[in-house]
């Protein structure tokens, strides 16, 4: 993971740490190549299994040993070839610490779980129990995030009231001369200057002294900045520096990189709720909630509820194939299309569909997509449906729970001519339909018919004191059927769950 180049090759045996005096920082100075050494001048220390020969002796390795006439050499407590292994011994520590660190960081995939890697690894390596982290992009586009480790909500909340000029991260974020460096605090309480409610806070928190690094890499400039918060006056060893420098290097370039993917998901997002409806309508006789989750790469789920003429109501749901903006913006098309025919011809879905799957076969010939389009008269608690290879709706009232049953067809755009009857459904008062698609099923993982059982009996186990509001039976059904915050994790499947309960 590191591109350092090293002039020696390490086979040593290895030591314990705490023989180890000199890290990367010191090795790296104290062994860069300085130009090809004269061969009458250039030392030759004793031949090491593993070591060249050729490599400069260190500044201060020990004197040579002086022989007194009549004498025996004297052996020097400390050969230079063992201080040499010592010092190898510490690099092949530090470049060790320094790959399994970020090792770990770049399996992280999300934006919170690498801040909060980044801050661990730098509490190890500049010895700090606490830490936070602020994600501020410096093109201003986002997104601005702030992470603690060893600190709660209240705490960083304490730490925001500070003046921003007056915190180490804030002089780095706003590009402050001096400031595009480390800027270590020792000791806080004992400087000039240091701002009356800075020292409150950190006294109520308990800390005493702070070292923070900035986060930025070539492409996207400053990133962010990262603060590790000591208990006690203290500042991490030049060798602490160097290793923090180095990982904090790479973390750049890794939440640069998760930066641009979270901006491509929140966009991806954006479009696909622009595409939707901005709120669901108002009709007599029927209320309606949603619920609706957008995958990573954004998907081709959607839904609609528009108000028809006569007091009617048409309801519908789908799925295009694919993922990606394509499939987003195929998804708009198909909807607004279906929206115009439900319009002309709402009171027979039959030839709503029809009228899609042409226009489908004929605009995009590569891609299919499921429907289910309902025409609800909610005074007769009556609806007509018609579907095209999608999921049958889940009629939930009092005493009952059942899959309505649809007739099977097949998905608009994949027959030369598509048809199906229709079927009625009638809801008693009080009951609930739910129309939903199959990413809800394939988000829990299971096959298609444990997944459906799973959807009847979380509508069947919907309390009854929640049962009169729609909203409460959504969430209920999504958070059983998606437990452990499944409904909000990245998935390849979209989810859309549309409630309809007739009063």
């Amino acid at each position: 993971m590191l591109d350092i180049p090293l002039r020696v090759r390490v086979h040593v045996e290895t030591l314990p740490a705490a023989q180890n005096d000199m890290g990367v920082c010191d090795a790296f100075e104290q062994y860069a190549p300085v130009g090809k050494p004269v061969a009458m001048n250039a030392p030759h220390p004793p031949k090491v299994a593993g070591i060249d020969s050729t490599v400069p002796a260190p500044a201060h390795t020990v004197a040579p040993v002086s022989v007194v006439s009549g004498t025996s050499p004297v052996t020097p407590p400390n050969p230079p070839c063992a201080l040499l292994q010592d010092r190898l011994a510490g690099w092949v520590s530090d470049l060790t610490t320094l790959h399994e660190l970020t090792e770990r960081l770049v399996r992280t995939d999300a934006l919170t779980d690498a801040l909060t890697e980044l801050l661990r690894a730098g509490s190890a390596l500049v010895g700090a129990r606490r830490g936070l982290v602020v994600l501020e992009p410096g093109d201003g586009l986002g997104p601005d995030t702030t992470i603690g480790l060893g600190l709660a909500h209240a705490d960083l909340g304490h730490i925001e009231t500070v003046p921003r000029s007056a915190m180490s991260y804030g002089r780095i974020l706003d590009g402050l001369p001096g400031c595009d460096r480390e800027i270590a605090q020792p000791d806080l309480f004992s400087e000039d200057g240091l701002d009356p409610r800075h020292r409150e806070v950190a006294a109520r928190l308990g800390y005493a002294a702070s070292y923070a690094l900035p986060l930025a890499t070539d492409a996207l400039g400053r990133v962010g900045a990262a603060v590790w918060l000591y208990d006690e006056p203290a500042e991490p060893s030049e060798r602490q520096r160097h290793l923090v420098g180095l990982y904090a290097r790479y973390a750049g370039e890794h939440l640069a990189r998760l930066v641009e993917v979270e901006r491509a998901r929140t966009r991806m997002a954006t479009m696909a709720e622009e595409l939707l409806p901005s709120r669901l309508p108002r009709v007599a006789g029927v209320q309606l909630a949603v619920r609706h989750r957008t995958g990573p790469r954004g998907g081709g789920d959607w839904y609609d509820a528009l108000p028809l003429p006569d007091a009617a109501l048409g309801l519908a749901v789908g799925s295009v194939t694919g993922s990606g903006p394509s499939a987003v913006a195929a998804m708009g098309r198909l909807r607004a299309s279906l929206r115009a025919y439900a319009v002309m011809e709402g009171e027979d879905p039959v030839a709503v569909l029809s009228d899609l799957e042409l226009l489908l076969r004929l605009t995009e010939p590569a891609r299919s997509a499921t429907a289910l389009f309902g025409y609800c008269e909610p005074a007769l608690r009556k609806i007509t449906l018609a579907g095209a290879g999608h999921c049958p709706p889940l009629l939930l009232g009092e005493g009952r729970a059942e899959f309505v049953e649809t007739s099977v067809s097949a998905p608009l755009g994949m027959l030369a001519c598509w048809e199906a009857p229709s079927v009625e459904m009638q809801a008693g008062l009080g009951e609930t339909v739910l129309l939903y698609t199959d990413g809800l099923l394939h988000r829990t993982g299971d096959a298609i018919d444990r997944a459906f059982a799973r959807l009847h009996a979380a509508a069947a186990g919907v309390p009854r004191v929640l049962r009169h509001d729609p909203d409460a039976v959504a969430d209920h059904v999504l958070r059983t059927m998606l437990p452990d915050g499944l409904d909000a994790a990245d998935s390849a499947d979209d989810v859309v769950l549309l409630a309809a309960r007739f009063d």
